[in-house]
């Protein structure tokens, strides 16, 4: 009897434990459509190319964050207004346990009021975006800065 006990309890663990991996996996992101591979291959080209505001739009010798986002994109077919203010308002929001590789990815600013700063979700919990002495980068989405700073996200590959 006690047995019973011991196998029924195990396999009712084991069955809640693979439910909640079910459930934990749940919310994960769509698979990346070729779009969004592209536009991360082609951002992916400039890692380290320097960070300037208010950099051009079209030039690749130096990007802001939201020039960086608008040539990316406009180099494999969708098209963007120029500042994150206006990125921000184009698409599908998405929320954040939900994002795809090719989302934009909105922070707040230093104020932490508007939104200051674009990158796209390139997977695996991280961003491909522009900033500071870095430049283009990759960064994980799970430090603390980025982590206090999320606004919001927005499908733009539809």
């Amino acid at each position: 009897m006690r047995w019973i006990r011991k196998v029924v309890g195990v396999s009712l663990c084991a069955a809640i434990g693979f439910s909640s991996f079910a459930f934990g996996t749940s919310d994960k992101a769509e698979a990346a459509t070729p779009k969004a591979e592209k536009i991360l291959k082609t951002g992916k080209q400039y890692l380290g190319v320097k960070y300037r505001l208010g950099a051009p739009s079209g030039v690749t010798y130096a990007f802001d964050c939201s020039s960086f986002i608008q040539y990316i994109y406009k180099k494999n077919g969708i098209s963007l207004p120029r500042t994150t203010r206006q990125q921000v308002t184009k698409g599908k929001k998405v929320s954040r346990g939900y994002l795809s590789k090719g989302d934009l990815v909105f922070f707040t600013g230093r104020s932490g009021r508007s939104i200051g700063h674009v990158g796209v979700y390139a997977g695996a919990n991280r961003i491909l975006h522009t900033y500071g002495k870095t430049g283009v980068t990759i960064s994980s989405l799970g430090t603390s800065y980025w982590k206090n700073h999320y606004a919001t996200a927005r499908r733009v590959i539809l």
